[in-house]
């Protein structure tokens, strides 16, 4: 509604009085403007909710009435947040007389817009204000919807008074933790809440942290949560279908940037190849070719241009969005897609949050990613419901997996590694559910080795160990959280791994054998003697927790947020210098007491780093895991040896036509 938004974007400064829509749509008319609809003629639009919709809002009603402020709604893309948003705007409580004004926060132009818009349709009777770039608002206004960085900026955030404000919503509040958000929380008494604060409703459909920063410095209760899996099943989405393709692009010396995802340069280096550009224009041509409305998401500019040309070369019209590209032009090109005048748009990261585009019926992941929520943020993209459309189908172009990567198939918690066609949800959950029985049936309760992909249930492959010196030099444990992490973590039993200092101190990760959180991350600190009694003092003190994750990849990146901020970089980072040195004739002697064949070790066979990692496994228990692994590796080869015995009795009732065997 272009009119609405030019004449929404005009309401500004301090020096007047709130305008409302009503006053709003007649300067609008005054001035010859095009109009969409007629605000001062119509009533409050009539919203009917959906069920999950309405439960949601009773969910967050009934935690604020029991004196809770700091709210979290996890709902899927395309779900309607903006709607329940504006119908919390009326039905949360003032806890004050004075405090009835609303604030809605968005880090992207188009989400603030996107809250007006959606404000001025249902109440066109109160006071809209936009706070954003050059726009300035009154801060009087029933309804404020505001850029992040705008009103954090300069004293832009004074003349809004959090005594008059009840209630402060926050879109996409995965960012919430950032340094603007939390400076405005903190005007608005939200840090630490009192009786009279405003409530604090954040929603967004990937409530976690990639970096393992806790939403808890900003929200203390998840009230709802509906994942794009429960609403595809209830027919709220539209259905999905997924394939796999094996990209050829490798990716294994791409670094990770502050965010812990990949570097953008070194990725769009290693991802934007003609060889890896033409296999995902020839895979969307084989199966895609027939989608009217596919959105492609690459790394950057330069990746862009890549795609969009390899698209072209085989007669394909492409076209593209960047950061860069003028609003109008933007605008433009928004609006040929979406009534199907080309079938493809490219763009690098402008479509990931606030997007609304429901014919979408493809989605071509063309950029691989370390982040699980930036890989649903995408695929959500096509999950919106739209007339025609039977279901999306999402083209994940999968690079090389020992690095981290997240994909498709990991959403599902299958292998990285497995290649999918054309599989719905319902298809992965069942492939889930099947590969589970499957390991159940070969795998002992304890690993015994390197695992080599899905075993038949007939065979199962075993690593031997002769010795402690064996075990402790077998790195295969690690492969998958270094290539999570950058720190020197040590793999020292069974999901359990050991981040250790010079000094003593240690951080673990372990799963819990609980089912949610599965993960918990504890920290064991080295105490000074002259803190407690002589006959009482312990070198360490008591184990504390310090954060629990659901997922592995969101314990890692918690427990490394932790460790740089507790240990020193240069001890716990797996690329120091000192870790590539020879051994230490200390660090030799010890290993070597373990060495049972094959001579004694030198310096040259041996780095610091390794010998190191070697020491902490013998530390955390080495000698007894072997012990316990050599154990189940005689009971489960004793079993298997019944079990084919069985097998071979039973093939012997069988009758078969043709020749007998002897």
């Amino acid at each position: 509604m272009p009119a609405l938004f030019r004449s929404l974007t005009k309401l500004h400064c301090s020096a007047r009085p709130p305008v409302s829509p009503r006053a709003l749509w007649r300067r609008s008319a005054s001035t010859k403007q095009p109009t969409e609809l007629d605000l001062a003629s119509r009533h409050p639009i009539q919203i009917k909710l959906r069920e999950y919709q309405e439960e949601c809002i009773q969910a967050v009603l009934a935690h604020l009435a029991r004196g809770h402020k700091r709210l979290g709604v996890s709902l899927a893309t395309g779900s309607g947040k903006t709607v329940i948003f504006t119908q919390l705007v009326d039905r949360v409580k003032a806890p004050a007389r004075e405090a009835t004004q609303t604030l809605i926060l968005a880090h992207r132009r188009e989400l603030v817009e996107q809250a007006a818009r959606h404000c001025a349709l249902a109440y066109p009777t109160k006071s809209i204000e936009i706070e954003m770039g050059r726009t300035h608002a009154s801060g009087a206004a029933d309804i404020t919807v505001a850029s992040v960085r705008s009103i954090a900026s300069g004293d832009r955030m004074s003349k809004f008074y959090p005594e008059r404000f009840k209630l402060v919503l926050v879109d996409e509040a995965h960012h919430i933790v950032a340094s603007s958000y939390m400076e405005t929380l903190k005007h608005f008494g939200l840090l630490e809440p009192s009786a009279t604060s405003p409530a604090l409703v954040g929603v967004s459909a990937t409530l976690s942290r990639f970096d393992g920063l806790r939403l808890g410095a900003a929200i203390d209760h998840i009230v709802y949560h509906k994942d794009y899996v429960d609403m595809i099943g209830e027919r709220w989405l539209s259905d999905v279908i997924f394939t796999t393709v094996q990209s050829k692009a490798d990716i294994s010396k791409v670094s990770k940037s502050n965010s812990g995802d990949f570097m953008q340069s070194e990725l769009s280096s290693a991802v934007n190849t003609n060889e890896t550009n033409d296999i995902a224009v020839r895979a969307w041509l084989s199966r895609a070719h027939g989608r009217k409305s596919t959105i492609v998401f690459c790394v950057d500019l330069a990746h862009v241009s890549g795609l969009t040309m390899t698209f072209r070369k085989h007669g394909i019209d492409a076209r593209f969005v960047t950061g860069n590209t003028h609003n109008k032009t933007r605008a433009e090109l928004l609006d040929a897609f979406k009534s199907g005048e080309f079938p493809v748009l490219l763009n690098c990261g402008v479509f990931t949050e606030g997007t609304d585009i429901p014919n979408i019926d493809c989605v071509l992941l063309a950029r691989p990613t370390r982040s699980r929520n930036l890989l649903v943020q995408m695929i959500g993209r096509g999950m919106r419901l739209h007339p025609g459309k039977e279901n999306c189908h999402i083209i994940d172009m999968v690079a090389s997996l020992e690095t981290g990567v997240v994909t498709i198939p990991t959403l599902f918690g299958l292998d990285p590694s497995e290649l999918v066609k054309e599989a719905g949800v319902e298809q992965l959950k069942e492939l889930k559910q099947k590969n589970d029985l499957e390991v159940a049936d070969v795998r002992p309760p304890t690993s015994t080795g390197t695992d080599t992909g899905r075993v038949p249930s007939s065979t199962i492959t075993f690593t031997d160990y002769d010795s402690v010196y064996d075990l402790i030099d077998d790195t295969s444990g690690e492969r998958h959280i270094r290539g999570i992490s950058q720190l020197a973590w040590v793999h020292v039993a069974e999901d359990r791994y050991v981040l250790s200092s010079q000094d003593g101190e240690y951080l673990t990760i372990e799963k819990t054998g609980v089912a949610q959180p599965a993960y918990q991350i504890r920290y064991n600190a080295r105490v000074s003697s002259g803190l407690v009694l002589e006959k009482e003092w312990r070198p360490y003190s008591r184990t504390r927790e310090v954060a629990r994750a659901d997922t592995f990849s969101d314990a890692v990146h918690a427990a490394d947020t932790f460790a740089a901020e507790t240990f020193p970089r240069y001890i716990i980072g797996r690329g120091q210098a000192w870790r590539k040195v020879a051994a230490t004739s200390g660090q030799l002697a010890f290993l070597n007491k373990l060495k049972e064949v094959d001579g004694k070790l030198r310096p040259e066979q041996l780095t610091k780093g390794k010998a190191a990692d070697m020491i902490t496994k013998v530390k955390f228990g080495a000698r007894g895991r072997l012990a316990k692994l050599q154990a189940q590796q005689r009971r489960t080869q004793k079993e298997q040896s019944a079990s084919a015995r069985l097998a071979r009795l039973r093939a012997r009732e069988e009758v078969h036509v043709g020749p007998l065997t002897v």
